[in-house]
């Protein structure tokens, strides 16, 4: 076990490092990850946001106020606990705007070179995937819309996949309403129960 905890924390201080992708980006690549070794969920999502490269805070975003918030329904205690959430994501840096205004695809040096020996590292019981690119990397050719109602499988762990939580991402939301009203409550008890969170009413106790 230490072993495994000395590694990732090597392997981090690699990757906070790395400035692989300036030349490609621009600007000076700010790497965002967080967790220890034996998290208990592991999130990947797909790339830090312009706000979260600013602020070094992983989800520190309109987005993020969403996924814990509303989705999660707990603490910034919790998810920031990093014995409860590895957050990763495909690219671990912002990588700036494309010309159609949205973000630029994650660069897939970034998943290859270091998500892969993360994952070797990070003994957690669940994944959870957010968004269409991290969805695409574990389940080629399937479709987001689709696996956000699908419990499935990763290095034969629970795995759920959530569409992205950007305000950008409404009309995905309008146009499957039961994502919200019947898919995001399961895996608020997942989470809850595997954070060993009690709630009450609308206020969530750790037990």
């Amino acid at each position: 076990m230490d072993n495994d905890k000395n590694r990732l924390v090597s392997l981090q201080n690699q990757i906070l490092q790395c400035r692989v992708c300036q030349d490609t980006f621009g600007f000076e690549p700010h790497p965002i990850v967080q967790g220890d070794y034996n998290a208990k969920i592991m999130q990947i999502s797909q790339a830090p946001s312009r706000s979260v490269h600013e602020t070094g805070k992983p989800f520190d975003d309109a987005s993020g106020r969403k996924l814990r918030g509303e989705w999660y329904r707990i603490s910034d205690e919790s998810f920031y606990n990093p014995a409860n959430f590895y957050i990763v994501s495909m690219a671990h840096c912002f990588p700036g705007k494309s010309s159609g205004g949205g973000d630029r695809r994650p660069p897939k040096i970034c998943s290859e070179q270091w998500l892969s020996k993360e994952m070797e590292l990070v003994d957690n019981e669940i994944y959870i995937i957010i968004g269409g690119f991290a969805a695409e990397y574990f389940f080629p050719g399937e479709k987001i819309t689709s696996l956000a109602f699908e419990d499935k499988k990763i290095n034969g762990k629970p795995a759920y996949i959530l569409p992205h939580p950007s305000p950008l991402n409404m009309k995905w939301f309008r146009d499957n309403p039961q994502f919200t009203a019947e898919r995001v409550p399961n895996i608020r008890n997942e989470v809850h129960k595997i954070l060993g969170i009690n709630s009450i009413g609308h206020k969530y106790h750790l037990i």
